[in-house]
């Protein structure tokens, strides 16, 4: 893969944050683990819908580290003395991080019938005007 050059130019001053956040993303993993889906849940908000069927909720963890939303599955490898005739369902572990904007906010999560739901909601920015004070030069 391709190293992503972030494009450079006078004006944009402080976006380096945003060039390490483009090269985060770049690089997380795409083994498509569990499957998920992202949607559109009203005019600020957005829901993440995991299929994580077999997952309780004791093994299942949503963090936010550094403006990630990190979600983590673990399943107990233990076999409970059960004697497989064919094992086609895997105790797989997994974790998922998603980058969130300033304002983006986790509103709350759900698990039923094996999907897991993790709800969003941004808030509106507000608009405002700074003025900065001029000083006199060191001479005058």
């Amino acid at each position: 893969m391709s190293k992503f050059v972030f494009p450079s130019h006078p004006l944009l001053l402080g976006f380096d944050q945003l060039e390490r956040l483009v090269e985060k993303t770049a690089r997380a993993g795409t083994d498509g683990y569990p499957p998920f889906n992202i949607e559109h849940s009203g005019t600020n908000s957005f829901r993440i819908t995991f299929a994580v069927a077999g997952f309780s909720v004791d093994q299942l963890s949503i963090t936010i580290e550094d403006r990630q939303l990190v979600v983590r599955g673990r399943q107990s490898d233990a076999d409970d003395g059960r004697v497989f005739l064919h094992r086609g369902i895997g105790a797989r572990q997994f974790q998922r991080a998603f980058a969130l904007a300033e304002g983006v906010d986790v509103t709350g999560a759900r698990l039923e019938n094996g999907l897991l739901d993790i709800d969003l909601t941004r808030s509106e920015p507000q608009h405002r005007v700074q003025t900065i004070a001029i000083t006199r030069g060191r001479g005058e």
